[in-house]
C-alpha cells in the first residue's frame, strides 16, 4: 500500500515536469513578445506574455534558462504518397 502512495505521488509531480521544455544559453534579445536565447549556433526564440515570471532583471549576453511549453495550434491530414513499387510493376 505504501509503495502505490509514492508511485502515485511521483507520477503527480512529474506530470508538470514532462509538458515542459527548457533550454539555456545567452540571452540574444527580449521584448515584451519574445524571448531570443542562443542555442548551440543558432538562435531560439520563445514566446513571451504578461504572465512570463522573471526572478531578477536580466540584460542581454546574461546565461538564462527558459522552460517553455508547446502547444499544437493545428493538426490536418495530408494526402498518402504512391508506392513507386506499384507503378513500375504495370510498366512492365
Amino acid at each position: 500500500m505504501k509503495r502505490r502512495w509514492i508511485m502515485a505521488a511521483a507520477l503527480l509531480l512529474a506530470s508538470p515536469l514532462a509538458l515542459a521544455n527548457q533550454v539555456t544559453g545567452a540571452l540574444v534579445e527580449m521584448t515584451d513578445a519574445k524571448i531570443v536565447v542562443k542555442k548551440g549556433k543558432g538562435n531560439l526564440e520563445i514566446a513571451r506574455d504578461a504572465g512570463t515570471r522573471m526572478t531578477s532583471d536580466i540584460k542581454v549576453g546574461d546565461r538564462v534558462t527558459v522552460e517553455y511549453k508547446m502547444t499544437a495550434t493545428s493538426i490536418e491530414p495530408k494526402a498518402k504518397r504512391k508506392s513507386k513499387a506499384k507503378t513500375k510493376k504495370k510498366d512492365q
